[in-house]
């Protein structure tokens, strides 16, 4: 029996998972992070911590496999103990425990207990499909240095200002500027006027054949039409809050290919959405039952793709 691929699981859902009389697997939210040595950029992410103090059984992790595979609390916890007796015994012996995706633990030279975590999963769900990048560095030229270098090759000479002789001149230039301006105004008045009397006109006909219109339909006796009572039966599509991710996308094409893809398999494959980081998102399969998800979850990871995750919504 595997336990790391149920304590992986369960990292994605919950921050402490105790495997009993060993320890207990942490996780805390990590913001999003920029390496300046190297310009690459981390998403947010669950950084996973060890602590060997909390070793008593909660009950969460067996009561998980034991749905899961279904056999009994006692059986589980029993196989459970063998596997963490095991582990023990590994590192009393010097040497290293390495669990899959979750990390690394051995005992220093003081005997205490260090534990070095994973970087291959992000086991935070809301940065499901991002990953690391590396941007090249902004290069930023100063503006001042090219402003003294033109100041430099290109001279600025600045002439004293001349002053125009008085003269009639500019009397006649506003002279002909008001004699337009009065030409004109009269012109669009004119046109003003125009246009009013033509409104009135077009207001005069179109009263005039509607009076005619009222006039001619009081000679007939209509009566609205009895139509029969049409009823349409719809049969609402309950979806499930419970979803098992396939993939998100960037371009809903991609998303749109993925859900024809899935339903040829024989998936129940829908388009869920854009999430927040702007992604669209394609399901296996929706479910009510918190416990049938798991249960799909489980045959698709062992099936189809092991990048299957549960997003579950109100």
């Amino acid at each position: 029996m595997g336990i790391e691929h149920y304590i992986q699981e369960l990292l994605y859902r919950y921050n402490c998972v105790v495997v009993p009389d060993f320890g207990a697997f942490l996780t805390q939210m990590k913001s999003a992070v920029l390496q300046k040595s190297t310009n690459t950029f981390y998403p947010p992410s669950k950084r996973i911590s060890f602590n060997e103090q909390l070793s008593s059984n909660d009950g969460l992790l067996v009561s998980y496999i034991a749905n899961a595979e279904n056999k009994s609390y006692e059986a589980v916890l029993k196989q459970t103990l063998d596997v963490t007796k095991t582990w023990r015994e590994q590192l009393h012996s010097g040497e290293r425990l390495k669990i899959s995706s979750i990390g690394e633990l051995w005992l220093n030279r003081e005997g205490k207990l260090q534990f070095q975590p994973s970087n291959e999963v992000n086991y935070l769900t809301s940065s499901y499909g991002l990953s690391s990048f590396v941007s090249p560095i902004v290069t930023r030229e100063s503006l001042k240095e090219q402003v003294v270098e033109l100041e430099e090759k290109i001279p600025f000479i600045i002439t004293p200002e001349q002053r125009e002789r008085t003269s009639f001149r500019p009397y006649l230039k506003y002279a002909a500027i008001l004699l337009l301006a009065l030409s004109t105004g009269m012109t669009a008045y004119r046109f003003y006027g125009e246009t009013l009397n033509k409104k009135e006109l077009v207001l005069e006909e179109a009263q005039t054949l509607v009076s005619k219109n009222i006039q001619e339909a009081t000679f007939f006796n209509t009566k609205p039409l009895e139509l029969p009572e049409l009823k349409l039966h719809v049969t609402k599509k309950t979806k499930g809050n419970h979803h098992i991710i396939a993939g998100a996308f960037r371009i809903r094409e991609n998303a749109d290919k993925k859900v024809t893809q899935l339903r040829s398999k024989g998936y129940e494959a829908t388009y869920l959405g854009v999430n927040s980081y702007g992604l669209h998102q394609v399901t296996y399969a929706s479910y009510e039952n918190p416990e049938e998800a798991l249960s799909f979850l489980k045959k698709v990871k062992r099936t189809e793709s092991q990048d299957a995750w549960m997003l579950s919504t109100k």
